[in-house]
C-alpha cells in the first residue's frame, strides 16, 4: 500500500518524520510530493497511491480519474472544502479531515488578531482592551470553544450562536447562549466567525448582520472569505465608519478594503490559522494515524462524504 503526502504547502519537517513513523510502522510505503507546481505532478504522483493526505491542495474529479488505486484522502486539518466530495464519491473513495487538530492554533491567532485591531494596528495612537468586551462566536465547535477558553483569560464575556450546538452545550462550556445569529451581532463587541463554507453560509454575512453591531465593533474572520458578501461589507463599512472588519484570509476585494478602510481593515497574507508548527505536526499525524485505521480496520469516525 502506497501513501502519497501531496503538498504544495509542505508540512514541517518534523510532521513529515511523524507521518513517516506511523505509516511505516503499518507496513506501508510513504511517497512524497511537495511544492509542486503543475498539476501533471499532482495526477501522476496519484497514479499508484492507494491514500492520501493534502492540506490545502485541490483535489477534484481530474485527481479522482486518475487515482486508480485510491481509497482514502484525508485532508490534514478541518475544512475540506478544496475537495470534491461528490467526485470522491462517485469514485468510491472515502475523505476525511482532521477535526480540532488546528483548533488552538487558530484560536490563538484571532486573540493576536484581535489584540492588534483594539490596539489600533500599533500606530503608536490611543486604543482600548478587551477585558469586559462581549465576544460572540458564530459556530461553537472546536475552535470556537478554544477561542471561549482563551478569551475569558482575558476577562472577556463570552456568548455563542451554533445552528448545530444545543444550547444546554454551549452553556455547559460557562459561555452564554444566544437564540440566533441576529442577536449575536446585535449584541456583541466582537464577533467571531467559524462557521465553514456551504451553500446556506456563502455570503450570509452580509449588511443585514454587520450594519446591526454595536458602535466600534469589530467582526474577525478566521474560517472562509466565501461566508462573506463583499460587496455588501464594503458598502457597510463606508456607512458605519466606525466598524473594523479583521481577516485571516485575503478577501478578493483585498485591495478596495486596504484603500477604503485604512486603520479599520486588515487582512494576513496568506491564511495564517494553522500555521504553527504545533498544528503541523498534529494534523499531520492524526491523518496518517486515521489513514491506517481506515486501510487496517476501516474505521471511518472522521469521514465526510458518507
Amino acid at each position: 500500500m502506497k501513501v502519497l503526502i501531496a503538498t504544495e504547502k509542505p508540512f514541517a519537517s518534523i510532521a513529515i518524520k511523524g507521518i513517516k513513523e506511523v505509516v511505516e510502522e503499518a507496513g506501508y510505503e510513504l511517497s512524497l510530493l511537495e511544492k509542486y507546481t503543475d498539476k501533471k505532478e499532482l495526477l501522476a504522483a496519484v497514479a499508484d497511491a492507494d491514500a492520501m493526505i493534502v492540506r490545502s491542495d485541490k483535489i477534484d474529479n481530474a485527481v479522482f480519474d486518475a487515482a486508480k488505486q485510491l481509497k482514502i484522502v484525508v485532508r490534514a486539518g478541518a475544512g475540506y472544502d478544496n475537495i470534491d466530495l461528490a467526485a470522491a464519491t462517485a469514485h468510491k473513495v472515502v475523505v476525511m479531515n482532521t477535526p480540532g487538530q488546528n483548533s488552538n492554533a487558530v484560536a490563538e491567532l484571532v486573540m493576536g488578531l484581535l489584540v492588534y485591531a483594539v490596539r489600533n494596528f500599533y500606530n503608536g495612537k490611543s486604543g482600548s482592551e478587551l477585558k469586559g468586551k462581549t465576544l460572540g462566536l458564530l459556530a461553537f465547535g472546536n475552535v470556537g470553544r478554544n477561542v471561549a477558553r482563551i478569551a475569558k483569560g482575558f476577562g472577556m464575556k463570552v456568548q455563542a450562536y451554533d445552528a448545530f450546538c444545543p444550547a444546554e452545550a454551549i452553556e455547559a462550556a460557562d459561555v452564554k447562549s444566544v437564540p440566533s445569529t441576529e442577536e449575536l451581532f446585535k449584541t456583541s463587541d466582537i464577533v467571531s466567525l467559524h462557521i465553514p463554507a456551504t451553500p446556506e453560509t456563502v455570503k450570509s454575512i452580509n449588511t443585514s448582520l454587520v450594519g446591526s453591531m454595536k458602535k466600534g465593533a469589530i467582526l474577525i474572520n478566521t474560517a472562509r472569505k466565501e461566508v462573506i458578501d463583499e460587496k455588501q461589507l464594503i458598502t457597510t463599512l463606508t456607512e458605519r465608519e466606525d466598524l473594523k472588519y479583521i481577516s485571516d484570509i485575503k478577501p478578493d476585494a483585498d485591495v478596495e478594503f486596504a484603500e477604503k478602510f485604512p486603520g479599520r481593515y486588515f487582512a494576513t497574507p496568506k491564511k495564517m490559522g494553522a500555521q504553527t508548527a504545533e498544528a503541523n505536526v498534529n494534523a499531520g499525524i492524526a491523518g496518517a494515524n486515521q489513514i491506517v485505521g481506515f486501510l487496517k480496520d476501516g474505521i471511518t469516525k472522521f469521514q465526510v462524504n458518507k
